[in-house]
């Protein structure tokens, strides 16, 4: 996942708290999420990442915006048993109706299924 940082913030890099098993990184062109190697990852931690990272987009203070691919969506909602999201989000991929998500969007689907 792409994490799309302010103008006014240089860099933001590391945990966001503790319990997700994931953190910011910078590499050569932005920002990404990375999977903590060590520790407890819990099984909805992906997922609460994600919607973590929207909420802060939502915000607009330091993150301005999220990019994820339908896969890693897909992944993060089966890993926290959010089945019936996972299938849409696995349906609009095959219809060709979204295959990227942003910050909106997670939202609206935390929103649509109750998660």
């Amino acid at each position: 996942m792409e994490i799309i940082i302010s103008s006014a913030c240089k860099s933001l890099t590391g945990s966001l708290g503790r319990g997700f098993g994931y953190s910011i990184q910078q590499q050569r062109n932005g920002f990404y999420s990375k999977r903590n190697s060590k520790g407890i990852i819990p099984p909805d931690g992906h997922w609460r990442f994600i919607v973590l990272c929207a909420e802060l987009a939502k915000n607009g203070l330091h993150v301005t915006d999220i990019r994820i691919s339908w896969f890693e969506l897909q992944s993060a909602l089966k890993e926290a048993h959010h089945f019936v999201a996972a299938q849409v989000v696995h349906d609009n991929y095959w219809k060709k109706d979204q295959t990227t998500y942003n910050a909106a969007d997670i939202i609206n689907l935390k929103n649509t299924f109750g998660l």
